[in-house]
């Protein structure tokens, strides 16, 4: 379990917060991970009882009936449900699709998609990725073309997490091409779209839990009334939200390592080597330290970086950094705490194998480190 009681980030309200969130999990969460990694899916009646359960989209304003919470809710949710090894899904709804849509869609989208994304009865995902173009989102080169009194969108995209459950994509075109990331829109295409297509639920190393998928523009006309703010300035809103992203990215991460620590901790101190406990080695004490030493100073961090966010003070190079740091460090410890478990860490029995794997992906979505680390290295 995770100790966040020594945290000055949370009150009371936190606390009663986080217990109904490991009252959740506990009831519908962890007896189903077998099923959704089987299925490679999260199944929509849990995103609704998730939602139920006032889990979705904490700081969705109550004119859309949320509760208006600060995103100190949301970090308690990627911690918990990142410790609780579930994928990131339920997560990107709360902390990223649906905050492009509060912050610069319409009222009249917000008030059709907002409601259902709270209950979970509607699910997002935010389509920038493609086959050729990753961190680099100005080489985005899915269209749109101006038709009438609307758009009419060709293109691709790739590894689009709740791409196979998603009702609504937020999707990155180009409407100007010409003019390179100054001519990129975001706009909102329903699932049900004539021309709009999934390609297959993605085969990965892991988040197996996660619907990771292709998705086919061919000709999907859109009215102008689903662009998400104003045309051509999608690239703003991109870099504008990707501060909290990467800070959602640190979190899990952050999480991810603590619960491969305490795994690790765990099976040393039960499992015998050459006449005694493995943890009585000084290797393994030296190996564990570190980890821990790292997550200290980890969980520091995170508390500084989200009151920073919470105050509207976190700048892109901080992000970046944080995210860098976090999930290079979650990578080291988890990479660690398998070792020590010995052959039974590649067995997928072992709750440290899922965390392990799980672990990768981190260290490339969201910006890959090599991406982050230029970013910083700009702010200089």
């Amino acid at each position: 379990m995770l100790e966040r009681d020594g945290s000055q980030l949370f009150g009371d309200e936190h606390r009663a917060f986080r217990e109904s969130v490991r009252r959740f999990i506990a009831r519908e969460f962890s007896p189903r991970i077998a099923e959704f990694e089987e299925a490679g899916i999260v199944s929509r009646d849990f995103w609704r009882k998730a939602g139920d359960a006032g889990l979705l989209c904490p700081t969705m304003p109550e004119t859309w009936g949320g509760p208006g919470l600060d995103f100190t809710f949301n970090a308690i949710l990627n911690e918990e449900f990142t410790y609780a090894m579930m994928a990131d899904t339920i997560t990107l709804q709360s902390d990223i699709t649906m905050p492009y849509l509060l912050n610069y869609a319409s009222d009249e989208l917000k008030d059709r998609w907002l409601p259902g994304m709270l209950t979970g009865e509607t699910i997002g995902a935010i389509a920038m990725t493609e086959p050729g173009a990753g961190s680099d989102l100005q080489g985005v080169r899915t269209t749109a073309r101006a038709d009438g009194d609307g758009f009419v969108i060709n293109g691709s995209k790739t590894f689009i997490t709740n791409g196979q459950n998603a009702d609504i994509i937020l999707t990155v075109c180009k409407t100007n091409p010409a003019e390179g990331a100054k001519g990129t829109s975001l706009i909102l295409v329903e699932a049900d779209r004539p021309g709009f297509s999934r390609g297959r639920n993605l085969d990965k190393v892991g988040q197996w839990m996660a619907d990771t998928s292709e998705l086919f523009f061919n000709d999907v006309r859109v009215p102008a009334s689903n662009v998400i703010g104003e045309v051509n300035r999608g690239f703003i809103y991109l870099v504008s939200d990707l501060p909290q992203e990467r800070l959602s990215i640190s979190i899990t991460a952050q999480a991810a390592a603590q619960r491969a620590f305490d795994e690790a901790v765990a099976f040393t101190r039960e499992r015998t080597a050459f006449g005694k406990k493995v943890i009585e080695f000084q290797n393994t004490r030296f190996t564990l330290a570190d980890i821990k030493a790292k997550l200290q100073v980890g969980w520091a961090h995170l508390d500084w970086a989200i009151a920073r966010h919470v105050r509207g003070e976190l700048t892109a190079d901080e992000a970046a950094a944080s995210k860098y740091w976090h999930t290079e460090m979650q990578w080291l410890a988890c990479d660690a705490a398998l070792q020590l478990h010995g052959g039974s860490g590649y067995m997928n029995e072992y709750p440290i194998a899922r965390i392990w794997r799980d672990a990768r992906v981190r260290r490339i979505y969201g910006g890959t480190s090599e991406i982050m680390r230029e970013l910083v290295g700009r702010s200089l």
